[in-house]
């Protein structure tokens, strides 16, 4: 039985990495198409005003905090949030934990060029990782109907997704059951990091929950995405003075 809390009406499963890839074990092995969501503070505000997006948050298959801001959030209600599941750390343990089984894997998202070399650097940093398909995240309606294809007659058990959010959140929801891969997990921008495009923040930073201050300070131009985070905050305190 999932051990669920709500921060903002989001909900979210009260699981450790170790649980959260547990979890997808079971999927693997469950009839059915499945889905991941791993929301950070943004996509959590986004939701507020984008009905849509909060319904597929709620029918999601596990829902795992990617942001410190949300586990902090989680304080404030009846079941506290354990740890930070980080989609990109999520995907690196089942990569790991997956590497030299018969369970295989789709990259799908990202500009030209990117998924491809993400997909060669993680099948030689986890040797026996089967990687069966890839392609970007630049497609048309006729397009679209070619990737579906593929993915379905490639079969694979977990697809990534990186179109960011919450665009490949409605993509899963949509037409998971026309690709037919066991599970699918949104992934946001993982693909830029596991190509070596992007640098994710230095393990000082993540320990202190302070990675969204090291990409400011890395990419400026986030700024405005960022606003985010304080309005989180005192949405967060706010609701909480309300009740």
């Amino acid at each position: 039985m999932r051990k669920l809390t709500q921060v903002l009406n989001v909900p979210f499963d009260a699981v450790t990495m170790k649980e959260a890839i547990a979890r997808v074990k079971i999927l693997l092995n469950t009839e059915g198409q499945h889905f991941i969501c791993t929301p950070n503070p943004e996509i959590v505000m986004e939701a507020q005003k984008n009905q849509e997006l909060m319904s597929i948050l709620r029918e999601a298959d596990m829902v795992v905090p990617d942001g410190i801001g949300v586990v902090w959030a989680s304080k404030y209600s009846s079941i506290r949030l354990k740890e930070r599941v980080a989609g990109y750390d999520l995907t690196q343990n089942l990569f790991s934990e997956l590497a030299g089984t018969d369970h295989t894997f789709y990259f799908f998202g990202g500009a030209p060029g990117v998924a491809a070399e993400a997909a060669r650097r993680m099948t030689r940093k986890y040797p026996g990782l089967k990687i069966v398909g890839i392609h970007n995240g630049y497609f048309d309606g006729k397009e679209e109907k070619k990737i579906i294809h593929d993915i379905k007659k490639l079969s694979p058990s977990i697809l990534l997704v990186g179109l960011g959010a919450p665009k490949q959140e409605k993509w899963i929801y949509e037409n998971m059951r026309l690709f037919g891969a066991r599970v699918s997990i949104g992934v946001g921008g993982s693909f830029d990091v596991m190509a070596g495009n992007v640098k994710r923040a230095p393990k000082l930073f993540q320990k202190l929950g302070l990675e969204w201050f090291y990409r400011l300070i890395t990419q400026p131009t986030r700024w405005r995405r960022m606003m985010r985070l304080p309005i989180f905050a005192f949405t967060v305190l706010k609701m909480r003075k309300r009740r």
